[in-house]
């Protein structure tokens, strides 16, 4: 794959500081040393909060949340951070939970789920599904959209998986940005990008592995991975976001596809020339800079119940 002629230089600079935080060998280190590694380079990309949102914190049974509001917020957003369910909390998509809060008016709920090894599946379900039950609980101005990114958005998908029957009224719509889905391996971004800068497939095998603490993974347990649910109907509203050089590309392919067959309303973004982890980009790169707009439309769209995706 010739990632020179993919890749824009704004791309490339993204990928070369990032590395300098956070190198590709990452996943070789200690947890220990990935968290200093992954909070050093996050805390480089972090952008000041803007003036008009408020932020607090509180906490959610055993869960820490982080709340943005801005103004009279009429919608609620949960947002759930990637890392690859071992690296990332609060502070590492802190200005991404702000400005989604600024740009869009609604209430965003930032989820702090425990992480692996310590905390093996389906702890990190286990808080994400707390906290969704409580803002349902917690707040009478709407309902909520579902947002995260990597790890994050398969967490945000297995909780919109679990919420039928249960809190399904309360769930407006899912935005996946890059997501983990638990694809098949033999889907072809699988082969196309097994290297690719930010995201290899071997550290996709790394990250999902680590959540079972060393056992074999569920097989047909969709709070693990969405895609191995075997009834995809009665889902809320989805839009999906890809970077093209990246592994996990096809996973939005293989979700749209069950998401279509089963009726629900769906639409995926495949954006040219990204990388895996491309959020951190949006005020270095203008095509991270134009997704970022895409996603916050997006978000804004479901939570007003538009739906402008002819696919």
């Amino acid at each position: 794959m010739d990632y020179e002629k993919l890749i824009d230089e704004e791309t490339w600079s993204f990928i070369r500081e990032t590395g300098g935080y956070y190198p590709d060998t990452a996943a070789t280190f200690s947890v220990e040393d990935q968290r200093q590694a992954y909070n050093e380079m996050a805390a480089a990309f972090r952008a000041p909060r803007p003036e008009v949102v408020a932020v607090t914190e509180r906490t959610v049974g055993n869960v820490s949340v982080r709340i943005y509001e801005a103004g009279d917020p009429t919608r609620t957003v949960l947002y759930c951070h990637g890392g690859g369910f071992v690296v990332g909390d609060l502070n590492s998509h802190d200005d991404v939970c702000c400005e989604i809060c600024e740009q869009t008016g609604y209430r965003v709920v930032a989820v702090d789920y425990r992480l692996a090894p310590e905390y093996p599946h389906p702890a990190q379900f286990d808080d994400a599904w707390t906290v969704l039950e409580w803002i349902a609980k917690t707040y009478e101005d709407g309902g909520v959209v579902l947002a995260g990114d990597s790890a994050g958005a398969l967490l945000c998908a297995s909780v919109a998986h679990h919420a039928r029957g249960r809190l399904e009224d309360a769930v407006m719509g899912q935005v996946l940005i890059y997501p983990a889905l638990g694809g098949n391996p033999s889907l072809p971004s699988y082969t196309e990008h097994a290297q690719a800068p930010m995201l290899t497939r071997e550290d996709i095998t790394f990250y999902m592995g680590v959540r079972t603490g060393g056992d074999a993974p569920p097989t047909s347990d969709p709070t693990y991975a969405p895609l191995q649910d075997s009834d995809f109907s009665g889902l809320p509203p989805t839009v999906m976001f890809s970077a093209d050089c990246d592994p996990l590309r096809d996973d939005c392919k293989a979700y749209k596809e069950v998401l279509e067959a089963a009726g629900t309303p769906v639409h995926w973004i495949n954006e040219a020339g990204l990388v895996h982890g491309y959020l951190r980009a949006r005020h270095r790169a203008q095509r991270a800079r134009d997704s970022f707009e895409r996603i916050t439309l997006a978000i804004e769209g479901l939570g007003q119940e538009i739906w402008p995706y002819d696919d």
